[in-house]
């Protein structure tokens, strides 16, 4: 069973929302979240380490192009220490392709900055509902450019990682993966 995803404004409940103004590029994702004892920060951990493998070719794509041109090479989305339990992350703390920025039991917020522009990523609990929203603020020409080309895909992948999200919990009461029968989202839509 696949959750329908659906595109939506960035939630005024997330504390991303304030950042709008000025933005290059914003777009939020939501999808209905059945009840999951999950924090904010566990969904995304148990989602990106689950990352499909064309977003991880994609991204190992970007990081051999970006660096040729004097943006950093990022790695992957789902490269973090596994065995670190979440409740042991702080800010500052990488997670794969993000810092960790801010952590609330309803919300987390990730970002990367760098003299080019600056990208901030919410995962946000609401009600029934979880949103991933990004915003993103360009600082340069050259970010200008790199988000020509990124924004497209970005549309694609925020659903593909949002799809891995398991709308429950196993026996033990810990998040669990499930296995998304979705051939489509191991390949480029």
């Amino acid at each position: 069973m696949t959750a329908t995803i659906s595109k939506q404004p960035v939630p005024a409940a997330s504390r991303l929302h304030r950042t709008i103004p000025g933005a290059h590029f914003h777009d939020s994702y939501r999808m209905a979240l059945a009840s999951d004892p999950r924090s904010a920060l566990q969904l995304y951990l148990d989602t990106v380490v689950r990352t499909p493998a064309w977003v991880d070719r994609l991204m190992a794509l970007r990081n051999a192009v970006v660096s040729r041109i004097g943006l950093k090479d990022l790695g992957a989305l789902g490269e973090f220490d596994r065995n670190k339990p979440a409740s042991a992350y702080r800010p500052g703390d990488r997670i794969g392709i993000f810092e960790l920025r801010h952590v609330f039991d309803d919300e987390v917020i990730l970002g990367d900055s760098d003299r080019h522009l600056d990208v901030q990523v919410s995962v946000c609990r609401e009600g029934g509902e979880l949103s991933m929203s990004t915003v993103v603020h360009v600082h340069r020409p050259l970010g200008h450019v790199y988000m020509f080309f990124v924004a497209p895909v970005h549309r694609r992948i925020v659903p593909a990682v949002m799809r891995r999200i398991r709308l429950g919990v196993g026996a033990d009461g810990a998040g669990a993966l499930a296995k998304v029968h979705d051939t489509m989202t191991d390949r480029l839509p």
